[in-house]
């Protein structure tokens, strides 16, 4: 059975070298890198390297990378840390963050009483940076701004400087959740007007359970976990120096091939664009899907299908070996609606199936007509 994975803005393969490397790392570098013999003193050797290799890319210093789990404690560290730590009294976001951020926005505001404001966003999923002026003009308390870089559901892609520039202005923090941006896009953060990023390994052909955070020096934020203090104190537990290898790997080739693979990727995502609007003239794309203001990866469209069809319509995919989604693959289980597109589709839309397909280096433009041709028969056949 022919098998295609379009679903990689939920995670990605990971790739041979990588394994590779993460191979060789547990046989040979198991040492606590903590402990002050050579066995630990190798492991030390290869956290701090891979930590410079990172801060170097991104145009930081090394001590402002923290080490971490993935995206989803990283966001949770940032947020909870921030407010604990900077007398934050607001936060302003939108609807439309990766739950990761939605729920511990709403945890740390109900716990610490404070101000909780949901910037207007358009049907494209872009927030209103007037709204967001006018919320920072309105009131000196202590804010921290949280809006993604990337939309992981929709693909809507923000201009970070723009908003950051109106966060400094009013002297607010501002946190982005990178997840979908690291390992696909240059960011020179010594250029960038932000102040706290996440990164998460999975996303770009590393491996799952490791990511890191960037938070900008000079902002000193209690731990997260308390241990005994590594990752500057931030973080306590021993680092999973195997898992930090892969993804300084995974890193490094990424940004290696970055250029070439966006111009591929690109190419397969414009392909589907062209030729499905041809096929099913009906379909409709949810979220930007300009070159500028979109992820080259990601593509979210609605099809000419009643929702009732859900069910049959998995069914028929995994039936035929094509992996989608209708959204975020971190609400596992769920059977409630995407929280992104209830903002932004009409109600006649969101009675009609939304699904999202992401792309990597290793898909091709065939994959794309086989699944064309797939959903074209399945309309057919179901209308």
């Amino acid at each position: 059975m022919k098998k295609i994975y379009f679903d990689n803005a939920a995670t990605t393969q990971i790739s041979n070298e990588v394994v590779s490397v993460m191979s060789d790392v547990m046989k040979n570098n198991f040492g606590n890198p903590s402990s002050m013999h050579s066995f630990g003193r190798s492991s030390k050797a290869l956290l701090e390297l891979s930590r410079k290799y990172i801060s170097e890319k991104l145009n930081v210093t090394p001590s402002e990378i923290i080490f971490t789990s993935g995206g989803t404690e990283s966001n949770n560290m940032i947020i909870k840390s921030v407010v604990e730590s900077l007398n934050v009294k607001r936060i302003i976001s939108t609807k439309i963050e990766h739950k990761a951020v939605l729920n511990s926005i709403e945890t740390i505001s109900k716990k610490k009483k404070l101000s909780l404001v949901f910037l207007h966003v358009d049907s494209f999923g872009n927030p209103d940076i007037n709204h967001l002026k006018k919320l920072l003009e309105s009131s000196n308390d202590k804010t921290l701004v949280s809006l993604m870089h990337i939309n992981n559901e929709i693909g809507t892609m923000i201009n970070l400087n723009s908003y950051g520039e109106i966060c400094e202005s009013y002297n607010a923090l501002f946190h982005s959740d990178t997840v979908q941006t690291i390992g696909h896009y240059d960011l020179d953060l010594s250029k960038t007007k932000i102040d706290f990023i996440t990164c998460s390994a999975h996303k770009f052909h590393g491996p799952k359970g490791v990511g890191f955070i960037y938070v900008k020096n000079g902002t000193n934020l209690i731990p997260f976990i308390e241990g005994g203090g590594q990752e500057r104190g931030m973080r306590g537990g021993t680092e999973s120096i195997h898992n930090i290898a892969g993804l300084k790997k995974a890193f490094e080739l990424s940004y290696e091939s970055l250029q070439r693979d966006a111009k591929d990727v690109l190419k397969i995502k414009k392909h589907f664009i062209n030729s499905i609007k041809k096929s099913i003239p009906e379909v409709k794309i949810n979220g930007n899907f300009s070159e500028d203001n979109s992820s080259y990866a990601i593509l979210n469209l609605c099809l000419p299908i009643s929702v009732d069809k859900k069910t049959l319509l998995n069914f028929k995919l995994d039936l035929a070996g094509i992996a989608c989604s209708a959204g975020s693959a971190c609400q596992s289980g769920s059977s409630q609606p995407s929280h992104v597109l209830s903002e932004l589709l009409s109600k006649n839309e969101m009675e009609k199936i939304s699904l999202r397909f992401s792309f990597s280096k290793y898909n091709s433009v065939d994959e794309v007509d086989y699944v064309i041709e797939f959903l074209k028969k399945f309309i057919k056949d179901n209308n």
